[in-house]
């Protein structure tokens, strides 16, 4: 799932999601270089995925342990009560993790990726092990799409649009880019913005006062611009930074590929809901070459 394109979609959806929470976009903006360097912040965050992701387990725990560091030491302030709270609180963290978790699960199969139901629960069992490389337990993170459902529900009447979620929307729909570049930014960024906004629940357009096609002809867009952005060789893609894929591959061999047709082959050996025969005995989400 992480080597397909419609994943940058899917990031964006998740931004627009996150804002939604006061403290959490709160500690965002009062903590980090968004407003000045927002392109470098969003390839950081890449970056920390794709580390992860296609990294080796001490690769991963190294960036983990970067990020921790960070988060330890960085308070917001509630303008509203003058409440001092630290941004690493466990409640932030779970709400980062769902938003992203989702919206990656979410863009992808309205796009056309071969996502099955057991797929997508072990995705989301899988990546709880993601949420404790950042600092949450485990067993306090959703472990499937019931579960998941039902944190957001829990969730939705803490969420609201404060005026650090329209600072986050307003710079989604017009980033700031040079002169030169601002016509391209209207013809192909505007339209990935919009279509990671019309991807969330309707719940977040109720709350941002921006209405969105019905969901079907959102499904038909997802599809349409899916259909594109897999047609670009995926050499080509894994070019941009930060490479994770393409080092992975190197250390790994060609056979650790990232590719949907492993899904589907993958499909007729599931031994129960949403789990997955393991014939390496091991994590399922790093790519591994095959024997």
């Amino acid at each position: 799932m992480h080597g397909d394109p419609m994943m940058w979609i899917a990031g964006i959806r998740a931004l627009y999601l996150q804002a939604l929470h006061p403290r959490v976009v709160r500690g965002v903006l009062q903590n980090s270089d968004f407003r000045r360097d927002p392109w470098g912040r969003l390839l950081r965050t890449a970056d920390f995925v794709g580390a992860i992701s296609y990294g080796t387990a001490q690769d991963a725990e190294e960036a983990a342990a970067r990020v921790r560091r960070i988060h330890r030491r960085l308070k917001a302030t509630d303008p509203d009560t003058g409440e001092v709270y630290h941004v690493d609180e466990p409640e932030l963290l779970l709400w980062v993790h769902c938003a992203e978790v989702a919206s990656y699960v979410e863009v992808l199969r309205r796009s056309g990726f071969p996502l099955t139901p057991a797929h997508a629960d072990r995705y989301i069992d899988e990546q709880r092990e993601s949420a404790r490389l950042i600092g949450l337990d485990p067993a306090d993170v959703p472990a499937d799409r019931a579960a998941m459902r039902a944190y957001f529900a829990r969730v939705r009447p803490e969420l609201t649009v404060t005026a650090e979620a329209r600072e986050v929307d307003e710079f989604l729909r017009h980033p700031p880019t040079p002169p030169l570049l601002a016509p391209a930014r209207e013809l192909g960024w505007r339209r990935v913005a919009n279509l990671a906004y019309a991807a969330l629940p309707p719940y977040a357009h109720e709350l941002y006062g921006r209405s969105a096609p019905p969901p079907g002809v959102v499904d038909l867009r997802l599809r349409a611009a899916g259909n594109i952005l897999r047609c670009i060789p995926a050499h080509l893609r894994w070019q941009l930074p930060p490479k994770h894929i393409l080092r992975a591959m190197e250390r790994l061999g060609p056979g650790s590929r990232p590719a949907p047709f492993k899904l589907r082959g993958q499909a007729a050996i599931l031994d129960g809901p949403g789990r997955a025969m393991r014939g390496d005995g091991g994590d399922t989400t790093r790519w591994r070459k095959p024997g």
